[in-house]
């Protein structure tokens, strides 16, 4: 695709970075096909062709719209449209992008601006997100349903093993999923400590940079990247295996922390060397042999629902199926396995209508197997498909972790 960028973008870090992605694309439209807003709305410009377009028509100078900014709101930024297309469109970095440009152009009304940053002041910093949090599962039986649905019950994480090991490895806390769904890094411990690997939490480290990064506030995003490197730093120095990531999408993200440092003269190293050791807690048990597990009646059907940002954002596919299966657990079919949930980060809460949808779709495809528990490898996914699922909803790690116990 060819470009012609206005004198703002010339020679700018971001308008070299879009005109390079831009030029790969083909416009074949193979990507509208797996769009998942696109499939609800059947508008070219919920899809990524049209939003390419609308991101291309921004950098040559042309008016930006709230109807622009609008169609770029939409995306999930699934990136189910990086897996199907042939030219490996780097799409997903070029909607952020985009989305930031759109920001500065058209500047939100004070209602949604106040909600954005809001989210970016709450959501990644766990002692504020926390009293909140236990504050509404105090009042859970309280609430109207709408409400109590959006409230996860309160989590027992079990005994973190205190055993050491000559293995170590960091492993990312994490923020929303530190203070929601602390079972599962306290489930992860136990597996590596069976495996002769000692789990460390680095207490400096926070959120993943995910939140602000993808709500345009690219620079606060570095700031937490540049914290968590400085944290992880001297564990890196002292040997760490590896920097264990239990929600794919803070994975995603992490993994791309040396490109998105690789300007910063102090940091671009660090960040490189972080991204090489970054890796999905599925990659590190697929790695390892594994006690054997003799597979139990009781061990269930499995309905398995892979986030997008694992299987089109890290493109790990199969990888946590087959640990399940490992495991003695039956897998249940899941029709249209590559579409998203409708959580997408903040996405429930900002586009609550789509992302309604979404839901109910992905719920009725996991649900139609007769599955015991749904497992997932997203904090995202995991609350936000529990809120309204029939059956229980669990990190897929849980369930290792019991089947372990248990054998």
């Amino acid at each position: 695709m060819q470009t012609r960028l206005s004198n703002e973008f010339v020679n700018s870090p971001e308008g070299e970075e879009a005109d390079s992605i831009l030029r790969a694309c083909v416009h074949c439209g193979f990507c509208t096909a797996t769009c998942p807003t696109y499939q609800l709305l059947g508008d070219e410009l919920d899809g990524p062709r049209g939003r390419i377009y609308l991101i291309k028509q921004m950098l040559e100078g042309e008016q930006v719209t709230e109807k622009t900014r609008l169609h770029l709101d939409r995306c999930l930024t699934c990136r189910a449209c990086e897996t199907t297309c042939p030219s490996g469109v780097r799409y997903g970095r070029l909607a952020d992008i985009g989305r930031e440009i759109a920001e500065r152009k058209v500047p939100r009304s004070g209602v949604e601006s106040a909600t954005r940053y809001l989210l970016r002041n709450l959501l990644p910093y766990p002692r504020r997100f926390a009293p909140l949090l236990r504050a509404g599962q105090w009042l859970r039986p309280l609430l109207p349903r709408v409400l109590r649905d959006k409230v996860p019950a309160a989590q027992r994480p079990g005994a973190w093993p205190a055993q050491t090991h000559a293995r170590r490895m960091l492993v990312l806390a994490g923020c929303v999923q530190s203070v929601a769904t602390p079972a599962t890094n306290a489930a992860s411990a136990r597996v590596l400590d069976r495996l002769g690997i000692q789990l460390i939490v680095a207490g400096e480290a926070g959120c993943c940079g995910a939140v602000s990064h993808h709500l345009s506030a690219q620079q606060e995003g570095l700031d937490f990247m540049r914290r968590n490197i400085d944290a992880w730093w001297p564990h890196i120095e002292q040997g760490v295996e590896a920097i264990v990531i239990t929600a794919s999408g803070c994975g995603a993200l992490v993994k791309e922390y040396g490109e998105l440092l690789r300007h910063d003269t102090v940091y671009a190293g660090k960040a490189k060397r972080v991204s090489e050791l970054a890796k999905d807690l599925g990659e590190v048990l697929g790695a390892e042999r594994l006690p054997a597990i003799r597979p139990r009646a009781t061990q269930g059907n499995v309905a398995y629902h892979s986030p997008c940002t694992l299987q089109h954002g890290q493109q790990l596919q199969g990888v946590v199926e087959s640990l399940l299966e490992r495991a003695g657990f039956r897998l249940t079919a899941v029709p249209d396995a590559h579409l998203c949930c409708g959580s997408a980060g903040t996405y429930s809460i900002l586009q609550p209508v789509l992302s309604q949808q979404l839901l109910d779709n992905k719920l009725e495809a996991l649900q139609q197997g007769g599955p015991d528990v749904i497992a997932t490898a997203n904090v995202g996914c995991q609350l936000h498909l529990a809120g309204a699922s029939r059956v229980p909803v669990k990190h897929w790690i849980e369930l290792l972790d019991e089947a372990l116990a248990s054998a």
